[in-house]
């Protein structure tokens, strides 16, 4: 097939390079022109395991391109996706603007042959009608069928999600344009639902809110733990075992960031408010994981009182998650706050994110160039984002380098018993403690 995937960010790119790889013809389109500069020249702009392999592996057999051109790419290409993004705006709602600007340009740039115009951003119920009215107003002869495809990528493991999803929904009324996305999609997965366009658009908001719910709860349980002595990790494995519940997501942290679960759930409290329903439970879930992050705080002073300027504070990770280097929403952006109006010192590392985090920061804080580095002199370590190098650490040499063994381990990859008999004050998220 030939495809047009308009907007080279986590879900366009890898999208549009996994669907050359299955052998189609696509271009990606981004208006800036340094971006496109450089993907051509097989840099990537992101950073996501096994990308950078695909696109230059694909460019180099001839199935993907990159360019400014819309129109060419529009009318070189049966399907036509838009993977641009929806951000929140002031009120909480997707912001549509640049959704809405591509419509406008595809209708400018679309001839009279038949076309399938594919919504994968995440979008409001309602979007795929207002995009086809767009596109008709700029070309009333269009012959368009627009449908919705979302996307269910996680950063980080965003390749091999699009290579083995757990499901693909096709939300279309066009009988013609069903059967194309079918094909487009079969070779990845037997389970594809078919739906109106309308459901489609709610099922991925749902199912973001839906795990952004877990989330909150399991840390909201996290955090009665640490009042009375449980340990979080015991109570969701047990609530795991039970299959109407499951495992997944019921990991005990510092609270959920990143381009998803934070503006989804804000997108979909304001589409239930713009209809004069009000969505408490969502609210309570927004509200919980806003405060997480102060978790460490509270840990902070249960150990050191009000005792804390001065304090050098080793932060171990930056990114909302690992093997990613995406800082929206990130836990540590609130938490460096946090430890600066304390008058700690703090210095971090993270091995993607740092340059990102500069961006956004710039030199509130020390930037070290390794873990030695962070750690040496540290009264205090705190772990952030679970990269497997910090997964890895050796507990004893760790001690060696630091001036007090005090670790607050905000994602509780190390085991309370071991940290103690290693000679650690450790505090994890509703673990045991001492």
């Amino acid at each position: 097939m030939k495809i047009t995937v308009v907007g080279t960010g986590y879900v366009g790119l890898v999208s549009g390079t996994c669907f050359s790889e299955l052998g189609n013809d696509v271009i990606c389109v981004d208006k800036i022109d340094e971006k496109v500069t450089m993907l051509k020249n097989g840099e990537i702009p992101i950073y996501e395991p096994g990308l950078k392999e695909l696109v230059q592996k694909n460019q180099a057999e001839g199935r993907l391109s990159f360019t400014t051109d819309i129109k060419e790419a529009v009318n070189k290409s049966d399907l036509i996706f838009i993977a641009v993004g929806t951000p929140s705006d002031e009120t909480g709602a997707a912001n549509m603007s640049y959704v809405y600007a591509v419509a406008q340009e595809i209708g400018q740039a679309v001839d009279s042959t038949f076309k399938v115009v594919v919504n994968k951003s995440t979008v409001p119920i309602g979007t795929a009608e207002e995009v086809e009215r767009l596109i008709k107003e700029q070309n009333a002869d269009a012959d368009v069928s627009v449908c919705s495809v979302p996307e269910f990528l996680r950063e980080g493991s965003a390749v091999s999600d699009t290579f083995n999803p757990d499901r693909i929904i096709i939300g279309t009324s066009c009988e013609r344009a069903r059967d194309m996305l079918i094909e487009l999609h079969r070779p990845l997965t037997e389970q594809i639902l078919l739906t109106d366009v309308r459901s489609s658009e709610m099922i991925k908001y749902a199912s973001n809110a839906f795990l952004a719910t877990k989330i909150s709860f399991i840390n909201e349980i996290a955090n009665i733990c640490d009042a009375y002595g449980a340990d979080v990790t015991d109570v969701a494995k047990g609530m795991g075992l039970d299959d109407r519940i499951g495992p997944k997501f019921l990991q005990a942290g510092l609270g959920y960031g990143g381009s998803c679960f934070p503006k989804d759930t804000k997108a979909l409290i304001h589409l239930a408010e713009s209809k004069s329903y009000e969505p408490q439970l969502l609210h309570a879930v927004k509200s919980v994981n806003d405060r997480q992050y102060g978790r460490v705080v509270h840990h902070v002073k249960g150990i050191f009182g009000d005792d804390t300027k001065g304090l050098k504070v080793a932060l171990l990770g930056l990114a909302f998650k690992p093997n990613t280097d995406d800082m929206r929403d990130a836990p540590s952006l609130k938490i460096i706050e946090d430890l600066t109006h304390l008058g700690m010192e703090v210095v971090a590392y993270d091995p993607i994110s740092m340059d990102r985090t500069k961006e956004l920061i710039g030199d509130k804080i020390t930037y070290a160039n390794n873990v030695e580095d962070t750690l040496k002199d540290a009264d205090l370590v705190i772990l952030v984002t679970e990269w497997d190098e910090f997964k890895q650490l050796d507990i004893k040499k760790v001690k060696e380098l630091v001036r007090r063994p005090v670790f607050i381990d905000g994602r509780n990859v190390f085991e309370p018993s071991m940290m103690k008999e290693a000679g650690y004050i450790y505090h994890g998220v509703g673990r045991q403690m001492n």
